[in-house]
C-alpha cells in the first residue's frame, strides 16, 4: 500500500461505497422508510429473484479486500516474510504487515455482512455494527503506530486521516444503540466519503504530485496547504451529499409517482418497525378484519 495504487484503489472503493450509502439514505429520507429493512419488493419474482436479496455491500467488501490482499502480497519480492533468519531474528516489513491486516479486516467485515443478511435465518444488525466498529478500532490502532517515523507533509496527511477515522469510530459506536437514526447514518456516509477522497488525495500528494515536484517537508506553506486541501474535501463531499439528495428527490417525485403514492399510503407506524414485529401486526390486523363480518352477522337480527 506504500505507493500510488495502494492509496488510490482503497480510496476509490470507499468513495463508491459512500456514494451508494448516500443514495440509500436519500431514498429512506424521501419515503420515510427504515434504513435497516427496505419495504420495496424484489424487482424479479422468477428464477433470479435471489440476486436482489444479496448483500452487495458485503460482497464488494470481500472482493475488494481479497484483491488488495493479493496486490499487497505481489508487491513484495520473495514473499512477505515475518522474520529474518539472522541472529537475533528481527521482524520484517512492519508497514506491509499492517497494510495486510487492514485488508484482512475489510474482507472479514464483508464476510460478516454477507453471513448476517444471506446465511443466518434472521438478520443480526448488532453483529454487523459490532464487527464494523471493531474493524475501525483496530484500524485506528494500526494508523497511530503507522505514523511513528513520519515527518512533515506525510505526517500531516496521515494525521488528518486518523482524525476522520476517529470521528467515524464515535459515530459507529453511537449506532450500536441507534442503528436506524438518519442523522448518524448521514454523518457516517459523509465520513466514508471523506476517508475515501482523502486517501486518493494522499496518493497524489505523496507519490504523484500534480506539479511533478515533490512536496517539501521543511516548507511550512506545503504543510498548511495540506490542511487547506482537506477543508476543500469537506466542502466538496458535503456538497456531493446535498446534490445526491436533491437529485434523488427530484427523480423519485417526477419519474417514480407510483413509488411515491405507495410510500405515502403506507401506515406511518409500520415504516420503522422491523421484520417479525411488522409481520405480527399485519396478522393481527388481518384477523380483526376477518372477525368483523362474523360480529356483524351475530348482531344483525
Amino acid at each position: 500500500m506504500g505507493n500510488f495504487i495502494g492509496h488510490v484503489y482503497p480510496g476509490l472503493f470507499l468513495v463508491l461505497y459512500g456514494l451508494y450509502q448516500a443514495t440509500v439514505v436519500s431514498k429512506a429520507v424521501i419515503f420515510n422508510e427504515s434504513l435497516l429493512y427496505s419495504s420495496c419488493p424484489p424487482r424479479s419474482k422468477g428464477r433470479w429473484a435471489w440476486l436482489w436479496k444479496i448483500s452487495y455491500g458485503g460482497v464488494s467488501k470481500m472482493v475488494t479486500g481479497s484483491l488488495l490482499i493479493a496486490y499487497e502480497l505481489s508487491c513484495i519480492r520473495g514473499g512477505l516474510v515475518l522474520m529474518n533468519r539472522e541472529l537475533p531474528p528481527r521482524f520484517m516489513y512492519p508497514k506491509e504487515w499492517q497494510h495486510l491486516t487492514m485488508f484482512i479486516l475489510l474482507t472479514l467485515n464483508g464476510c460478516i455482512d454477507f453471513m448476517s443478511e444471506n446465511v443466518l435465518p434472521q438478520r443480526c444488525v448488532v453483529l454487523e455494527k459490532g464487527a464494523l466498529v471493531l474493524t475501525f478500532y483496530e484500524l485506528l490502532l494500526l494508523l497511530v503506530s503507522h505514523i511513528k517515523d513520519l515527518v512533515g507533509v506525510e505526517l500531516q496527511v496521515h494525521f488528518l486521516l486518523i482524525l476522520v477515522v476517529f470521528l467515524l469510530i464515535l459515530v459507529l459506536t453511537a449506532e450500536l444503540w441507534a442503528p436506524d437514526m438518519f442523522h448518524l447514518r448521514l454523518i457516517e456516509t459523509f465520513l466514508f466519503l471523506m476517508m475515501g477522497s482523502w486517501l486518493m488525495q494522499a496518493g497524489f500528494i505523496l507519490y504523484r504530485p500534480i506539479s511533478s515536484y515533490p512536496w517539501q517537508d521543511d516548507d511550512i506553506s506545503d504543510i498548511m496547504f495540506v490542511t487547506t486541501f482537506f477543508c476543500w474535501h469537506v466542502i466538496i463531499n458535503a456538497s456531493c451529499l446535498l446534490g445526491i439528495y436533491g437529485f434523488s428527490s427530484f427523480w423519485h417525485r417526477c419519474y417514480s409517482p407510483n413509488l411515491k403514492l405507495m410510500g405515502s399510503k403506507e401506515a406511518p407506524y409500520h415504516a420503522r418497525i422491523p421484520g417479525p414485529l411488522y409481520k405480527l401486526l399485519q396478522e393481527v390486523e388481518q384477523s380483526e378484519k376477518d372477525d368483523q363480518p362474523l360480529l356483524l352477522s351475530k348482531i344483525s337480527p
